[in-house]
């Protein structure tokens, strides 16, 4: 047992470590995903999270230092979000020829996440810091934490609501969609990347190559719109 506890005491001193243990859990919660039959309740994200918070709990591991080794991964967030300009590109033929339900689509969309969250919150007494943390919780991390500094939020607070969101996205999108009754895989598509940014269009290219390519539009553009949305927003409840 000593010997366990020294060698896992060297292991945790290297930041490679933490870099492999979140591939690792990704990996373990994708396998269990396609074992599953690909089920929305066994979500890739959601269960890698689990796999990793009972590891650090169970190794009293700080955030900090699990952060520091698995940062690339964060870094990664940012060329991924750039990437999102490819599939706008290769649709932009029938974005031409939708952009009216398009726009309506989006503008309601991301109106409705920001008022929403910040509406139920304001009225349970949240305060300034906590709507600026909340107002952008629906757009993809990178732009999210941006706006949550900009308005004076917690954005370590923020990144986790993103994840959150986007996993429910993702767990319920299908059966709700299914439910009423929605069809046309462009119109499911945007709706997924619109409020389940990142998780969401993983979530939408697994059910239909349409409708992910319609969700990478709805989460890019989204992204903009509520970087005009929120601020707007918060202005009128403070």
């Amino acid at each position: 047992m000593r010997d366990a506890f020294t060698i896992w005491s060297y292991l945790a001193s290297q930041p490679l470590l933490w870099l492999c243990a979140t591939l690792f859990a990704y990996w373990a919660g994708d396998a269990i995903f396609r074992a599953s039959g690909r089920k929305p309740w066994a979500n890739p994200v959601a269960l890698a999270v689990l796999f990793l918070g009972v590891l650090l709990t169970l190794t009293n591991t700080p955030y900090d230092q699990y952060f520091e080794g698995a940062q690339f991964v964060h870094f990664m967030l940012g060329p991924a979000t750039v990437c999102l300009a490819v599939p706008l590109y290769a649709n932009r033929g029938e974005i031409k020829r939708t952009w009216l339900p398009i726009t309506v689509g989006l503008v309601v969309g991301s109106a409705t996440a920001v008022i929403s969250a910040l509406s139920i919150a304001w009225a349970l007494g949240a305060d300034h810091s906590l709507l600026a943390t909340l107002a952008p919780k629906s757009a993809t991390a990178p732009v999210a934490i941006g706006i949550s500094e900009s308005l004076g939020g917690e954005p370590t607070l923020t990144a986790a609501l993103v994840l959150l969101t986007g996993m429910i996205g993702a767990i319920i999108v299908s059966p709700l969609l299914n439910l009423i009754g929605v069809r046309d895989w462009r119109a499911r598509g945007l709706a997924t990347g619109v409020a389940a940014h990142g998780i969401g269009t993983a979530r939408a290219f697994q059910v239909h190559e349409q409708a992910g390519a319609f969700a990478s539009i709805g989460m890019g553009l989204n992204a903009i719109l509520t970087a005009i949305i929120a601020p707007l927003v918060m202005g009128w409840f403070f």
